[in-house]
């Protein structure tokens, strides 16, 4: 005898799924951002100096970015869901045991197991969207709820993080994500998604060649801020050989990291650019600008996350209305505006440090490049998700997410090492890197008008 399922009933649970998929998100991003505040307290308590400081962030972020190209493989492989509800148990976990490390090596050690969980959540995530809305113009309409509710976690991240620090220290912003990650499991644990196995394969030499070349490449910058110059030129030619044989393994592989057909499609290659100049801005700023907030401007580590509130609050009101625009009028228009905006913000970092300029200008700065972001990423995984082969959206969401990350990654390492030359030459190299990436991407639409 067959059962008939109400409408109303799997309306209602699609969107719990939704709502469960897209606090996932939220908790990983949250991992992210928490940690920003909780900087000066941390170095204090472990000991540790900036380089220090940067390797707690990019050990979370080098493994992160690298696993996304194969986390979205292995979601399509074997069940977007199943992967997502393991990664989120393993996350849950990891996060409870950093809130106990007992030196510096262990929570990088736990912050890495965290990037694995954090990896294999993301594709899946994007993978379990496009099963619940097969059409395009629902599952825009998703997308822009999923990036709303994340996007909270950047604007929830500085404040909890600031207020947690302040009342118990470093260590309590890492217990929040054990509560969240029992709360995502038990919303998806119905029957609303349900992703088929596939069949590809993983090409697991190309995936540690492809970690390692992030590796050594964040390990490089991070001596050259610290003008470690021989430290610099050990690290950077083991990255131009891990690199290399990065290649050679792509070439030979049958089932390469990076998934050629994807990146053939018009203009993805310039908007996973945008993207990783994105996370670049992004996540650069909140490793420098809380650093300049409590190290030079004695603020405490409350009012610091309140003072991030320009950047973080678009990030929460934006994104449906970036949803109802890119129906409308497609992702290009407002990834363009976006890119437009994070230069100009930056540019208006920059300028405010320099001249030594009050909050409001800085205010300025934080709520042009929190608008640019809100913008941007969500066009981008909407475009993305429509130039997908059929049975590979796990897999871009996966390309998507791992540039953006290793964006990340370098804008850590980077403007974290300008940090000690100047706050401003940081910030003002995030602006020069959205600048070069939307033009290049403002270009590639004269050849390509898809993404």
């Amino acid at each position: 005898m067959t059962t008939l399922r109400s409408p109303a009933r799997e309306t209602t649970g699609h969107g719990l799924a939704l709502f469960g998929i897209a606090l996932g998100y939220f908790m990983v991003l949250l991992d992210m951002t928490v940690l920003s505040v909780a900087e000066p307290d941390l170095a204090a308590s472990l000991h540790t100096s900036v380089s220090g400081l940067q390797w707690a962030t990019t050990g979370y972020t080098v493994v992160f970015g690298a696993l996304l190209l194969s986390a979205g493989a292995v979601a399509d492989r074997y069940g977007a869901h199943r992967v997502f509800r393991v990664a989120v148990a393993v996350f849950g976990l990891g996060a409870l045991l950093s809130a106990f490390a007992p030196a510096l090596g262990v929570l990088i050690a736990l912050r890495v197991v965290l990037g694995v969980a954090g990896a294999a959540c993301v594709p899946a995530s994007m993978a379990m969207i496009a099963r619940l809305y097969p059409v395009p113009a629902e599952r825009t309409r998703a997308v822009a709820v999923w990036a709303s509710v994340s996007g909270a976690a950047v604007a929830a991240g500085p404040i909890a993080g600031g207020v947690l620090v302040d009342l118990v220290g470093w260590r309590a912003i890492f217990w929040v994500n054990v509560p969240i990650a029992l709360a995502v499991l038990a919303l998806v644990a119905g029957p609303a998604v349900h992703c088929p196995r596939g069949d590809r394969r993983i090409d697991w030499a190309a995936q540690l060649a492809a970690c390692a070349v992030l590796a050594l490449l964040t390990d490089a910058l991070i001596a050259a801020g610290a003008r470690s110059w021989a430290h610099v030129a050990g690290s950077g030619a083991a990255t131009v050989l891990a690199a290399a044989g990065f290649a050679v393994l792509e070439r030979r592989s049958a089932a390469p990291v990076l998934d050629r057909v994807l990146l053939r499609a018009g203009g993805v290659r310039a908007g996973l650019a945008a993207g990783a100049a994105v996370n670049f801005a992004l996540n650069g700023g909140l490793f420098v600008l809380p650093l300049l907030l409590q190290e030079q401007r004695h603020l405490g580590a409350a009012v610091s996350g309140l003072a991030f509130l320009p950047l973080t609050l678009p990030f929460v009101a934006n994104p449906p209305v970036t949803g109802r625009i890119v129906a409308r009028v497609g992702p290009r228009p407002p990834i363009l505006a976006g890119m437009a905006l994070l230069t100009l913000g930056g540019a208006a970092l920059g300028w405010a440090v320099a001249a030594g300029a009050g909050y409001a200008v800085l205010a300025a700065g934080l709520l042009l490049t929190g608008f640019g972001v809100s913008f941007v990423l969500p066009s981008l995984v909407a475009a993305i998700l429509d130039v997908a082969p059929e049975g590979t959206a796990g897999a871009a969401g996966g390309t998507l997410n791992a540039v953006r990350q290793t964006g990340a990654t370098l804008g850590v390492a980077a403007m974290g090492g300008l940090y000690g030359h100047g706050a401003a030459y940081a910030l003002l190299l995030a602006a020069a890197v959205c600048l070069a990436a939307g033009t290049w991407f403002a270009r590639a639409g004269g050849r390509a008008r898809r993404v």
